[in-house]
């Protein structure tokens, strides 16, 4: 039995928003001269046509991953296509968490034009107390069949909140594997005890916004970096998370790559994001969105041209491609296991290995298409097959998967035969986290506007906030469209002229 779906022709319908009045519409997602559109239209507001993304073909490598996840066992809403306007999690969502976000505060030290969660200005704080994120915490840690497993606080400038290392001591003990805070940088570079004091708590990644490597991108450059270094001295491993707007930093992603490659003993990899047009941006013209618009394809494009060909478009593999190695686990383990069930044209990604300056893609020594399908075809053959003939199937698989690696070009201390039987075999996820610690992780993220909303990627999300009061939402449903940020903060927050009364005015520490 196939894993995964069977692709859907286009044109295909789906429900949007209008970005006007936000109410649900029909829309035809469709292909037109070599990319795919959305169509939509209001009956108040008018016709709408949005970009979807820039390359046809990528769109359908990626549509060839969908895979319909059983969502979560034991959902807080039950609902009848009320998506997205009722949520937390509810019974039509169809993925688990596989990284859960927790804003500890709102608070930042910046005051960026485009951000949709500064205190400054909405003019309130909201700052869950330490019991509220315990609370939270638990929330994810009782989601089933899979207790979310990793965490990530962000805000506004989580560094800001002074009992932070308690926060991720907190997360590990109640059984989060992995931890990790979005941040500025700030405060890691000006003090140079903060990495270590983290990374002692039980912080894993640091996912360090890096919109460039000049100053005319990025105006904290030299902080940047000198977190970077107090982060390679704690044994902090970072990921650079870099906003992406066309005309603005496009023409930087392959120097930002090159700098992750100098510095791979401590950057772990590049998440690029491109712009979505929500909190400041929502309010950009069409004239301006329009000309800004970069979506995952026109990334994996600007990534081949700027690494002259080291990098190809075909090296990047949307997230869900993942799920088969997670059912082949499962099917040998009877176990559940976190599925990566994300919508197939939210994110896209690939591994890279540095060697002597060059740039080699996992896909130079490993066949990837047939490995794929290969553990989607061992993983059904576990499930057919009985108890007893389990271990014999997967050491034919094993020996199978083990014919796809060109041991001759794979680079140096990189034993990818031994990685994949560690990992089906004993499911060590330790020589995983080894495996991470060699490779460049380099993906592209894609979050949803108001424009290209897709509520068919609002029920696959598989990144989602945990709030108060015990919801958990999916990011695109809490950032834009209906928008559940607003609400959740105004209800647990305080107003800033109080918050400053008591506190403190907001100090801000860099470029304003």
């Amino acid at each position: 039995m196939p894993i995964y779906d069977t692709p859907v022709p286009l044109p295909k319908r789906t429900t949007s928003l209008c970005h006007i009045c936000l109410k649900p519409v029909d829309a035809t997602i469709y292909e037109k001269n070599g990319q795919i559109w959305m169509a939509k239209e209001c009956p108040e507001h008018g016709a709408f046509d949005e970009l979807y993304w820039s390359s046809a073909e990528m769109y359908h490598k990626a549509e060839k991953f969908s895979y319909n996840g059983a969502g979560v066992q034991n959902p807080q809403l039950t609902l009848q296509n009320a998506c997205p306007y009722e949520c937390g999690l509810c019974d039509v969502h169809l993925t688990s968490t596989s990284l859960a976000n927790v804003d500890v505060t709102n608070r930042c030290n910046l005051r960026c034009e485009w951000c949709f969660a500064n205190a400054h200005a909405r003019g309130y704080v909201y700052e869950p107390s330490f019991e509220q994120l315990r609370e939270m915490l638990a929330t994810l840690r009782q989601e089933k069949p899979v207790p979310t497993l990793a965490v990530q606080f962000s805000g506004g400038e989580p560094t800001l909140r002074e009992d932070l290392p308690e926060i991720i001591k907190m997360a590990v003990e109640m059984g989060f594997i992995q931890t990790q805070i979005a941040t500025n940088g700030i405060r890691l570079a000006k003090d140079d005890t903060l990495a270590r004091k983290l990374r002692q708590a039980g912080l894993n990644t640091v996912y360090l916004q890096f919109n460039g490597v000049s100053k005319e991108t990025d105006g904290l450059i030299e902080l940047k970096k000198k977190a970077i270094e107090n982060c390679r001295d704690a044994g902090q491993g970072v990921v650079l998370v870099p906003t992406v707007a066309r005309g603005l930093n496009d023409h930087e992603v392959g120097q930002i790559i090159y700098f992750a490659a100098q510095n791979v003993d401590v950057v772990r990899g590049v998440n690029f994001q491109p712009m979505a047009f929500t909190g400041g941006a929502s309010e950009f013209t069409s004239a301006v969105r329009n000309a800004q618009r970069y979506t995952l394809p026109d990334l994996a494009l600007s990534i081949e041209q700027q690494t002259n060909g080291q990098v190809k478009t075909e090296d990047f593999y949307p997230v869900p491609c993942v799920v088969s190695i997670s059912k082949l686990i499962e099917a040998y383990t009877q176990t559940p296991q976190i599925e990566f069930s994300t919508h197939p044209h939210c994110g896209i990604a690939t591994y890279l290995f540095v060697e002597d300056g060059q740039l080699i893609p996992i896909n130079r020594f490993v066949d990837v298409d047939k490995f794929f399908e290969l553990t989607q075809k061992l993983a059904g053959n576990l499930n057919n097959g009985g108890v007893l003939r389990k271990p014999a199937a997967l050491m034919r698989g094993l020996m199978a998967l083990n014919s796809l690696v060109d041991e001759e070009h794979q680079p140096k201390g990189v034993q990818f035969k031994e990685i994949i039987k560690t990992v089906l075999l004993t499911h060590d996820y330790k020589t995983l986290g080894d495996f991470h610690k060699k490779a460049l992780f380099i993906g592209g993220m894609h979050f949803m506007d108001a424009y290209n909303y897709d509520v068919e990627r609002v029920k696959r999300c598989a990144i989602h906030y945990a709030a108060p009061g015990g919801l958990i939402i999916p990011f695109c449903a809490y950032n834009s469209g209906p928008s559940y940020r607003d609400a959740i903060e105004k209800k647990y927050s305080i107003p800033l002229e109080e918050w400053e009364r008591t506190k403190g005015k907001l100090q801000f520490e860099g470029l304003t």
